[in-house]
């Protein structure tokens, strides 16, 4: 999830387990608890795009990193706030709950996660809610203010950090069997629009969780569609990509390329935009496919001139969105 959606749920998870005058002090500690692991994000400053691009969810999303940080995080608090009556194994608890809740909803957006880090590379995602949700994130954000706002023994804390808690894991339950939804919708599409493939996924568009993004295909190309949940139609309008691996002999030694495979876990495309070739993961979306079926990706990587992609994931996710795109994108959700 956003940075912003983590500080606001930690705080609201702070009050959860503290509550009664020290609840206030226990939402900066689950604000910064909840917001440890994207520390990868200063890698960045030193690191090339490709390897920033591995190093962000990777070590410091993993278990193994989990398992490290709580006990200092404990120990810290424990030490800054005495004296106090908070049992040492309560502090564990709170922090256990708050790192582990980042490192498990992040694993839902597409991203990917390597919880098993450093032992394999592997990333774990869902692909069951946008990374930026604000159906999600919402409920978080109004409870945080409230509790900014309340004194630290009003009763009605309890209420704001329910609110901020419950309500966003109802609509991750939600959205859950949303995918499940479009993912037996899909398999029955493939089968009658005989569409190949050895791999597959489903992942909400931008900012909602009901029109759908599809891809599927092999190593020879993937078909790419959209399907809302209130589609009447058992169909798919699929537009079809080759994945172009002939074009990468002129790019065979470049240093970034295998990062960029291993990154994209083999949803990936190439093409030539002028003088350069640009690789294309997939997963990330199409910006504004509902729109335009052949528009490019949002993830495109100038192989050829490394030096343009700063910001690679974010480059397309909202380019070309004005007020028609948003009243097309409200269009294709009612579906067809």
């Amino acid at each position: 999830m956003d940075s912003l959606t983590h500080i606001a749920l930690g705080a609201c998870i702070g009050e959860a387990f503290f509550e009664k005058g020290f609840g206030k002090k226990a939402m900066f500690w689950g604000a910064l608890a909840q917001s440890i692991p994207d520390v990868d994000f200063i890698s960045s400053t030193w690191l090339n795009t490709s390897e920033a691009l591995l190093a962000h969810r990777g070590f410091t999303h993993s278990i193994l990193f989990a398992l490290i940080i709580i006990p200092i995080f404990a120990l810290t608090a424990d030490r800054i706030h005495r004296p106090h009556n908070i049992a040492f194994r309560t502090w564990i608890l709170f922090f256990a709950a708050e790192v582990f809740v980042h490192l498990f909803i992040d694993g839902f957006n597409n991203y990917g996660v390597g919880w098993l880090e450093p032992f394999t590379h592997a990333r774990y995602s869902f692909n069951t809610i946008y990374v930026a949700d604000p159906f999600f994130s919402i409920w978080p954000g109004i409870a945080f203010f409230m509790l900014i706002i309340l004194n630290a023994y009003s009763p009605k804390r309890t209420f704001w950090w329910k609110v901020g808690v419950i309500i966003p894991f109802i609509y991750l339950g939600y959205c859950t069997i949303n995918k499940l939804k479009i993912n037996h919708d899909v398999k029955e599409i493939f089968a009658t629009q005989h569409i190949p493939h050895e791999r597959y996924f489903t992942t909400p568009a931008p900012l909602q969780n009901w029109l759908w993004y599809v891809v599927a295909g092999n190593d020879n190309g993937y078909y790419v569609g959209f399907r809302s949940l209130f589609d009447r139609r058992k169909y798919i309008n699929f537009q079809y990509f080759p994945r172009n691996d002939s074009l990468l002999k002129a790019v065979a030694n470049h240093e970034d390329l295998q990062k960029l495979i291993r990154f994209s876990q083999q949803f990936y495309t190439i093409e030539k935009y002028s003088d350069t070739l640009v690789f294309n993961d997939l997963r990330f979306g199409q910006i504004i496919g509902w729109e335009n079926p052949k528009e490019r990706f949002v993830f495109h990587y100038y192989l050829q001139h490394p030096e343009d992609n700063k910001l690679v994931v974010q480059r397309g996710r909202f380019e070309k969105w004005d007020w028609q795109i948003v009243k097309g994108l409200l269009r294709r959700i009612e579906g067809n």
